[in-house]
């Protein structure tokens, strides 16, 4: 296989305070997006509209994607927070408490949902959980990466009936065990954000007994968008007709970015790519790919044991071509690359994002770019040499990919 190495295309994202009045750290809190809105409409003279809160990036792309005008969509994290760095603050919760709808990835990887809600004290809100009934892929627990294999389950999602009544994996999973760091936040404004606040960064944040990160197999994002558009339904039935034909514009765009990068990785069957955490199971299994990853999350630092393994894969497969994961990996992915003479490209799980990212082009553009990366990578048709760059590579947020 020919070398391939080129340049990512956002090496940077710019930092965005979300709507939910989110705080990092020792950020100053800024206000409360959703009364601000409310206050807007009451001098526009304007009805109130259904509030409804998101958690991170792909969940706001489809639930924004579905709401159109009717609803307005605040997120709750900063668009420069990705759901395994959170951390709450009492202006949190108020969203919450303001909200009408709550809409979540599920599956888990938002586990510091659950005292945010009691905190909240919001009996009336209705949350939506977007991976109900989509069928998983087995967490990968302690690297055991073997995603392959995931996909003697046979999932086909052509002409997939959305189940209702599918038992969703989330509610068969134990989370006494998660730890997370947000709750160890001393809150100023005299709120208790949760009992026994203890922080020990990310301790805690582990993939739950399933993998969630399911909205980048664009066949399993139709069936959130169709849990999402049910859900804002139940919520707001006067709203039926707009939230229905709003869903079914963006399921078209979403099955034509699939027969897209169906075609284009279909020459690459059977191949492996290499990232640095554990995000890309479902788009591996969905196009007939084999995935291996650095480390299980993204803020983990790799073992040489870790290292060892990845570059026996890149041996064993003749692998060329490294992808970045914006903002995550680090100079290890620099001594891999340079030691096996390995080019680098990017792809992005969307986790985190620029001020653009909320929007549902953006979903559409970002995974398109994904697959011509991966299939460019593949065919050795672009070429980067992270290592010759006068940036230092300590700067570059690296992933590994091949």
């Amino acid at each position: 296989m020919k070398s391939a190495f080129f340049i990512p295309a956002r090496l940077q994202r710019f930092s965005l305070v979300a709507m939910g009045a989110i705080a990092l750290g020792s950020c100053t809190t800024p206000p409360d997006s959703a009364t601000e809105a409310d206050t807007a409409n009451a001098d526009a003279g304007a009805e109130p509209s259904l509030q409804v809160v998101t958690t991170f990036l792909p969940i706001t792309q489809f639930t924004t994607a579905v709401a159109g005008d009717r609803a307005e969509v605040i997120q709750l994290l900063p668009v420069n927070v990705g759901p395994h760095d959170f951390q709450a603050t009492p202006g949190d919760v108020q969203a919450i408490a303001n909200a009408d709808v709550l809409v979540k990835n599920g599956l888990e990887l938002e586990s510091f949902l659950d005292n945010m809600i009691a905190n909240a004290g919001n009996s009336d809100l209705v949350t939506i959980d977007s991976s109900e009934g989509v069928e998983t892929l087995a967490s990968s627990g302690e690297h055991d990466h073997d995603h392959g294999a995931e996909k003697a389950d046979d999932h086909d999602h052509e002409g997939h009936d959305h189940a209702e009544d599918h038992d969703h994996a989330e509610e068969a999973h134990d989370h006494e065990d998660h730890d997370h760091a947000e709750e160890a936040h001393d809150h100023e404004e005299g709120e208790a954000h949760a009992e026994g606040e203890a922080h020990d960064a990310h301790a805690g944040h582990d993939h739950g007994e399933f993998d969630p990160h399911v909205w980048l197999d664009p066949k399993r994002a139709v069936e959130q968008v169709e849990n999402i558009r049910d859900g804002l339904i139940a919520a707001d039935p006067e709203g039926e007709a707009e939230y229905t034909a709003n869903a079914a514009a963006f399921i078209a765009e979403l099955e034509a970015l699939d027969a897209e990068i169906t075609e284009k990785l279909a020459p690459f069957a059977g191949q492996t790519f290499v990232v640095f955490h554990d995000f890309a199971a479902y788009f591996a299994s969905s196009y007939g790919l084999e995935s291996e990853v650095l480390v299980g999350l993204p803020e983990e630092n790799p073992s040489p044991e870790d290292v060892k393994r990845v570059m026996e894969t890149v041996q064993a497969e003749g692998l060329k071509t490294i992808l970045t994961e914006p903002q995550a990996g680090g100079a290890s992915f620099e001594t891999i690359a340079q030691d096996l003479d390995i080019g680098v490209s990017e792809f992005d799980p969307m986790e985190v994002g620029g001020p653009e990212s909320t929007e549902p082009d953006y979903y559409l553009e970002t995974m398109r770019e994904n697959a011509e990366n991966l299939a460019s990578g593949f065919d050795g048709s672009q070429a980067w040499y992270p290592f010759s760059t006068p940036q230092p590579m300590a700067m570059i947020p690296l992933g590994l990919s091949l």
